[in-house]
C-alpha cells in the first residue's frame, strides 16, 4: 500500500474517521512500544534474527505525531516518532507515576476544531455504482445544510471535501413514497473512484462554520488465515482479506500496511536508543502497539488469572454506540521461550460470550488479546 503521498488532516477530522474509541498518545507523553504488534501490520513476517538488539518492549517518549490519510484507500493512519528513554530495559512497576495522556474526545474538543459526524455502513444499494445513497434522517438534518421543505421537491447541491482535500459535488434530494433523503447525482462517480463496496462505511462531518467533509472506513473481508504463532499468539489464527487483484496500490488486507524492513529498522534504532518512526492504521483490525505507559504499568500490576471474568468495551462499526463483550480468561501467561521470552504481548486468551450482540468484528471464540487491548478496553468483574 502506498503511503508516500499523504495529506495532513485536522486531528478532529482524523479522529472522526478513526472512531471515538481510538486513542493516540500526545507529544512528550510516555509510552511502551511493542515490536510484536508492529510486526503484525507488516506485509511479510520480519526476520528479527538480523537485528542486533531485540527486546519485547521499549519505554519511549513521543516526539511527534502526524495525522494522515492513505492516498489509495482513504484510510486514516498516524505516523509517530519516538525516542527511547534511557534505562527502559524493563517495565516500570511503580504506581502513581505521572501518566501520559491520549488524544481522546476532550483533548480534541479543547484544542482542535469541533466536528459533528455521522457514520453509515453502506448497503448493497448504496454501493451500487448506478444508484444513490440513502441518507439517514439524522445525518441529513444534523450534518447537511437544511433543505427548503416548502418546495415541491426539496433539493440542493452540496460540496464535500474528502481526506485528501478533493471536493465532491452531490445532489441531495428529499423524495419518494414515503419520502426519504437521497444523494443522487455525483454519488456513483464517488463510489467508483473510491472503490466502495457494501460493508464499507462513509463518515460525513461538519465543522463549526458548516464545511462538510467525508471519510471512509474499509471493510475487511475474511478469506485468508494467517498464523501469528511465533508472535506469542499460540493456537490462535487471525484472518485477513487477500488483496483485490489487479488494483495496484489498493488493498484491504489486514497486513501489508507497513513493510517488514521498516519494522526491523524501527526495532534496530530503538535497540540503539535512537529516535525511530512507526505507522499505525487504527481501523485495520490490529492491536495498538504504542500504548500509554500508565496503562501498561497498571495492567501488569494486576493479577490476571484463568477463570477471571472480564468485559471488553467495543465500538460498533458505524460508531453509533459503545457495547461490551463479556468473557472469561482461559489463559494468562507470558511467553516462556523463543526471542520474545517474558513478553506480555498477547498474554491473555479470552473466551467471549457473544449472546445476541451484532458487531462488525472478526472475533474467534477463543481470542488472544494483546496487553494493550487488555489495558485500554478490558476491565475485570
Amino acid at each position: 500500500m502506498n503511503s508516500s503521498m499523504v495529506y495532513d488532516l485536522d486531528p478532529s477530522v482524523w479522529k472522526a474517521c478513526a472512531g471515538s474509541s481510538v486513542e493516540i498518545p500526545v507529544v512528550d507523553s510516555r509510552v511502551y512500544y511493542f515490536p510484536q504488534g508492529h510486526a503484525e501490520q507488516a506485509s511479510t513476517t520480519p526476520d528479527f534474527s538480523v537485528v542486533k538488539y531485540t527486546k519485547s518492549f521499549f519505554l519511549c517518549r513521543i516526539v511527534s505525531v502526524q495525522f494522515l490519510a492513505n492516498q489509495d484507500t482513504d484510510e486514516v493512519f498516524v505516523k509517530i516518532r519516538l525516542q527511547p528513554i534511557d534505562g527502559s530495559s524493563g517495565l516500570v512497576w511503580s504506581q502513581g507515576m505521572r501518566g501520559s495522556q491520549g488524544m481522546r474526545g476532550e483533548d480534541v474538543d479543547n484544542k482542535e476544531t469541533k466536528i459533528s459526524s455521522f457514520a453509515k455502513i453502506l448497503t448493497t444499494s448504496d454501493a451500487n455504482n448506478g444508484g444513490g445513497f440513502s441518507v439517514p434522517r439524522f445525518c441529513a438534518e444534523s450534518i447537511f445544510p437544511p433543505l427548503n421543505y416548502k418546495a415541491g421537491v426539496p433539493v440542493q447541491n452540496i460540496s464535500v471535501r474528502d481526506v485528501h482535500g478533493v471536493f465532491w459535488e452531490f445532489r441531495h434530494i428529499y423524495r419518494g413514497t414515503p419520502r426519504r433523503h437521497l444523494l443522487t447525482t455525483g454519488w456513483s462517480k464517488f463510489v467508483n473512484h473510491k472503490k466502495l463496496v457494501a460493508g464499507d462505511s462513509v463518515v460525513f462531518m461538519k465543522n463549526q462554520i458548516g464545511e462538510l467533509s467525508v471519510g471512509i472506513r474499509r471493510k475487511v473481508r475474511l478469506t485468508e488465515s494467517v498464523d501469528f504463532g511465533r508472535w506469542n499468539c499460540q493456537n490462535v489464527r487471525v484472518v485477513e482479506e487477500e488483496c483485490r487483484g489487479g488494483e495496484l496500490g489498493f488493498s484491504r488486507s489486514v497486513r501489508g500496511r507497513v513493510s517488514a524492513e521498516s519494522v526491523l529498522e524501527a526495532v534496530e534504532l530503538a535497540g540503539g536508543n535512537r529516535e525511530f518512526e512507526v505507522v499505525w492504521y487504527p481501523r485495520a483490525g490490529s492491536a495498538e502497539y504504542v500504548v500509554k505507559a500508565e496503562k501498561v504499568e497498571e495492567s501488569l500490576n494486576m493479577y490476571w488469572t484463568a477463570g477471571m471474568s472480564i468485559k471488553m468495551q467495543v465500538e460498533t462499526e458505524d460508531s453509533s454506540r459503545i457495547t461490551w463483550l463479556q468473557g472469561i480468561i482461559s489463559s494468562a501467561a507470558f511467553t516462556d521461550h523463543g526471542p520474545w521470552r517474558g513478553s506480555p504481548w498477547r498474554m491473555l486468551q479470552v473466551i467471549f460470550c457473544f449472546f445476541s450482540v451484532y458487531l462488525s468484528l472478526s472475533l474467534s471464540l477463543s481470542l488472544s488479546l494483546s496487553l494493550s487491548t487488555c489495558v485500554m478496553k478490558v476491565i475485570y468483574l
